[in-house]
């Protein structure tokens, strides 16, 4: 699991102080990883896991995934230029001389990849990434970059960052070209991914935004859930199919002694893909009983059944 961190701000003391017990937590129950990105609040994430970092001695202990080139109201942003100039606005305020992923936040599918995976190795050959990829890149266009990279000698793409969960993203949530490769009508990008384990999903939205956070039920009606749901999640997972997988969680997980979060967690974890999931508990036992998800594993038939 990777912790997400894209509504952890430091806008003054009080928010900075929730953060640096957050990420405590997340640290004091085995995790690692955090997921940031140079929009996620106005670059507030970025800042205040620099200065946790800074104040606890623990870069190295630390592995940071974020993401840059996210598209703003007057153009796409997938250049070098662009890439090169949000990469060291992450590294200042990460305080960090390299981040260990790094990945493009959207794709410009009008681009032609060969530029993109070029400058992603100069910035790899002058230390400031390691590992980098895309998110909500499809996997037919990490498939071109990968070409022009083993074509020309170049370190290929290793990460991706799509939606993946047991909810199906039914609607676009935000607007803008994102990927999704859950559900039935994505077998074939299941499928690519199988046959290329190196590359690694870091799947956002794996407990479809609070969908199976156990705050929601299958009975649930849209009213009751705005006031629990932000709107990506009501528009792209609070859907019948969702609650009637919902149901079958909650089934499952009474079997099992389990709650629906950790069934949720497992049903990810368990996948044969190879797959990270980026999730975002709030508090510390919500933290510890998703941890102990991971030493859950589904049978296929429990996937399945899941699944519907």
């Amino acid at each position: 699991m990777v912790y997400g961190c894209d509504w952890i701000g430091a806008q003054d003391e009080e928010k900075k102080k929730i953060a640096f017990e957050t990420l405590d937590n997340a640290v004091s129950v085995g995790c690692n990883a955090l997921d940031t990105a140079w929009v996620y609040c106005g670059g507030e994430s970025e800042r205040v896991i620099g200065m946790w970092m800074e104040a606890r001695g623990n870069r190295e202990q630390i592995a940071v995934l974020s993401k840059g080139a996210h598209p703003n109201r007057e153009r796409r942003r997938v250049t070098p230029f662009d890439i090169q100039s949000d990469i060291h606005d992450s590294l200042a305020r990460l305080k960090t001389s390299y981040i260990d992923i790094y990945v493009l936040h959207r794709d410009n599918p009008d681009v032609p990849t060969g530029p993109i995976v070029e400058i992603f190795n100069q910035l790899h050959s002058e230390g400031k990434i390691r590992a980098f990829g895309g998110s909500n890149w499809t996997h037919q266009r990490i498939e071109d970059a990968n070409e022009y990279a083993y074509k020309h000698g170049l370190i290929p793409f290793t990460a991706s960052s799509p939606n993946f969960g047991l909810a199906d993203q039914v609607e676009n949530p935000w607007g803008e070209l994102n990927v999704s490769i859950g559900g039935a009508s994505q077998k074939q990008a299941q499928a690519w991914y199988k046959a290329h384990p190196d590359v690694s999903i870091f799947a956002y939205s794996s407990l479809a935004r609070g969908l199976f956070s156990g705050r929601i039920k299958p009975d649930t009606t849209a009213e009751e859930a705005r006031t629990i749901l932000d709107k990506p999640a009501l528009k792209a997972y609070f859907h019948p199919i969702n609650l009637a997988r919902l149901a079958r969680a909650g089934e499952l997980a009474a079997k099992k002694g389990l709650t629906v979060p950790q069934i949720a967690a497992a049903y990810v974890i368990s996948h044969p893909l190879n797959i990270f999931s980026l999730q975002a508990p709030r508090n510390i036992e919500e933290m510890r009983q998703n941890a102990a998800a991971i030493d859950t594993e589904l049978s296929a038939a429990e996937l399945q059944y899941l699944e519907g």
